[in-house]
């Protein structure tokens, strides 16, 4: 099964690279996403339609792109008091050590930054490819549900998508403990995860929900609207982190460096 997953990757790029024309709804209506997005800086109002159909109980964050949350601010999520405890302790110098400066976040917190991506798609697969971090995902549109519970997590997950109209759903399991916020807030593994995507009516700009929950963590939901603007041409470069940062950074730290 793996060479056929493989197989099909190799035809997304060459079918569907970023930059060439892009085909149009298909015979249901539904929209082909592909191409290259990145972050829309620009001021805009978060898309009603959307919003609206957020589960009750969820508050927004106001964290996406370059925005990051004060220490012990976790923009109106309800914190469970271990966790409390825990993001109370967190240093952001505890991420900037030889073994912690290339861990890669959970896509939870990773798609709301100003890294741009990439999407390839088909009617059974979607693939995700994010700057950040070089961090792929697959959204199996099949039919297929997630895995048992004993089954490997990872910091992308599982996702399994649908069509609702023209817009496309996303549900996400399987996610490896990591960072909901900037500030030291993280997630269990029993985190879930659903993201609504629509695009403009131009064709534009594409707009979604991201709503998760988190019962071992959070007495409440959280969830982020996000809105890319599409860039005929442009593609995602290697993130390639180098763990040496964090001794350089160490460096620049230490009491009476020199370094600068």
């Amino acid at each position: 099964m793996r060479w056929m997953w493989r197989a099909m990757l190799v035809c997304l790029v060459a079918l569907a690279t970023p930059g060439m024309a892009q085909t149009k709804p298909d015979a249901k209506g539904r929209p082909d996403l592909t191409g290259f997005w990145s972050l829309d800086a620009s001021k805009h109002s978060n898309d009603p339609g959307l919003v609206a159909k957020l589960p009750p109980n969820t508050v927004i964050l106001d964290d996406t792109g370059i925005a990051e949350f004060s220490k012990e601010e976790f923009g109106g999520l309800k914190v469970k008091p271990e966790a409390l405890a825990k993001a109370k302790n967190w240093k952001p110098e505890d991420e900037m050590t030889l073994t912690r400066v290339c861990a890669a976040p959970s896509v939870v917190y990773s798609i709301q930054g100003p890294f741009p991506f990439e999407i390839y798609q088909t009617a059974e697969l979607i693939v995700f490819k994010y700057e950040y971090f070089d961090q792929v995902r697959l959204i199996f549109m099949d039919g297929r549900e997630h895995p048992p519970a004993d089954a490997p997590h990872s910091k992308t997950g599982h996702s399994i998508g649908h069509w609702e109209g023209n817009e496309l759903v996303v549900d996400t399991t399987h996610l490896a403990p990591a960072t909901i916020t900037n500030n030291g807030l993280d997630h269990s593994a029993n985190v879930h995860m659903v993201e609504r995507y629509k695009l403009s009516a131009d064709g534009m700009a594409l707009m979604a929900t991201q709503w998760f929950e988190d019962r071992e963590v959070l007495d409440n939901d959280g969830a982020r609207f996000i809105q890319w603007k599409k860039e005929a041409g442009s593609y995602v470069f290697p993130y390639d982190c180098d763990p040496s940062f964090a001794t350089q950074y160490q460096q620049i730290e230490a009491p009476g460096s020199s370094v600068r």
